[in-house]
């Protein structure tokens, strides 16, 4: 799994971080943390930290949810997307990493696979269609997952259901570019993981169906970092949550044993137009990405943020132009900024944003790119629009705005606004 924070000796004290906040929960945990908001309780959930715990601790703070944290209303734990991630990491942990103890600890292993059953069986009946998007990808990775683990009636259902769904989404969530289609780096190296995941399990049909999907993300992934390897901080992203890019391709590389794969990308100007990011990455050590794209899915803006023709710039030698793009969680304070249009770099107008935000993952009226033209150059490149994301105010105002780039790490940025008022 992706970064990981929580030393062994940090668990068995009860101390927990997740999203930069540690919380003393005691060990095994107090299953509902309220006061550290719903995504830090979704975290823990996640039971990402099994990977740093061995065997015995990991048994038995797997025994104490089981026993004390079941199925009833308001039952974080029993939310649709920390099952799914929850089933991946157990079926993971202990029917892999720790297969041959698992396999003779006849007691835990009834145990824990009761409870598999029980959470594939609810997770069947209860898929995230109320709020698609990734959470739905990751219902159906799970239920594959879990279908590709077993053997018998059941798991053939989970199976079936999962790769279902994945046939449905997989050509609407990942572009013809390779982006996932909400616009995330960060949940881009996230539904990687969840493809490569996929992959790993050495089943032949659900190979099939990720493998040229997953090919083209791991190929767009490489144009979304900056030359130090990081993420480019676009919508809602932020570091250290997901995997590092380069882990993540190095195990790619080692699921499909295609040890000849060249992680490099040829210094030039590149467009990814689908997802709408277009940039530079030169010999010399430069890098750039312009957002010139849709905020993300209309039906499905959690992760957007005011950021339409806002850019990052890497200067070898120079600190980073970046962006603020965080992800935030309910409760937390600063999302309000962080989604806002003043967070980023591009024109806010009369102390509006682009776009109408509420609540903590909801858009109302958003920016839309227009007429975007992009030309690479013999020694860079140009890239144009304007957006629409201002009309609603007096005079329908558009913000238009040009990106010259030269190779030599000169970018010029003219801004244009047009009202009627």
């Amino acid at each position: 799994p992706g970064s990981q924070n929580n030393a062994i000796g940090d668990l068995l004290g009860g101390n927990f971080c997740f999203l930069g906040r540690a919380e003393a929960v005691g060990w095994p945990p107090q299953w509902q943390v309220e006061k550290a908001g719903r995504l830090w309780e979704y975290n823990l959930h996640y039971f990402e930290y099994l990977w740093a715990l061995e065997f015995d601790s990991a048994r038995a703070v797997v025994r104490d949810w089981i026993d004390n944290h079941p199925l009833e209303r308001r039952a974080v734990g029993w939310e649709p997307y920390p099952t799914s991630l929850r089933l991946v990491n157990w079926c993971a942990v202990f029917f892999a990493r720790h297969a041959e103890r698992t396999a003779a600890d006849q007691a835990f292993r009834d145990e824990l696979w009761r409870s598999i059953y029980l959470q594939a069986e609810w997770l069947l009946r209860h898929v995230e269609t109320h709020l698609m998007g990734n959470h739905l990808l990751e219902n159906a990775v799970a239920l594959a997952v879990c279908g590709s683990c077993f053997e018998g009636e059941a798991a053939e259902r989970w199976k079936r259901a999962g790769m279902n769904l994945l046939a449905e989404q997989l050509p609407e969530q990942i572009l013809g570019d390779g982006c996932h289609f909400e616009q995330s780096p960060m949940y881009h190296l996230r539904v990687a993981y969840a493809l490569i995941s996929l992959l790993n399990t050495g089943d032949a049909e659900l190979a099939e169906q990720v493998r040229e999907p997953l090919e083209r993300m791991m190929s767009a992934s490489l144009r979304l970092c900056h030359p130090d390897g990081r993420i480019a901080l676009l919508g809602d992203s932020a570091f250290s949550v997901h995997n590092q890019p380069a882990d993540l391709w190095d195990w790619w590389i080692r699921v499909t044993g295609n040890t000849g794969v060249d992680k490099r990308v040829d210094p030039e100007a590149f467009a990814l137009p689908y997802s709408g990011y277009y940039g530079a990455q030169c010999s010399n050590g430069h890098y750039l990405i312009c957002d010139a794209g849709p905020m993300g899915p209309d039906y499905q803006m959690g992760h957007a943020h005011g950021d339409l023709f806002s850019f990052e710039l890497s200067l070898r030698g120079h600190r980073g132009i970046c962006d603020s793009g965080v992800h935030g969680y309910d409760g937390d304070p600063y999302r309000p900024y962080c989604r806002s249009t003043r967070a980023h770099n591009t024109i806010e107008i009369d102390g509006e944003d682009q776009c109408e935000f509420w609540a903590t993952f909801r858009v109302a009226r958003r920016a839309r790119p227009r007429e975007v033209r992009w030309e690479p150059t013999e020694d860079g490149f140009r890239l144009s629009g304007w957006h629409d994301g201002y009309e609603r105010l007096p005079g329908k105002p558009r913000h238009h705005r040009q990106f010259t780039w030269h190779d030599r790490g000169a970018l010029i940025v003219k801004d244009r606004i047009s009202s009627a008022r």
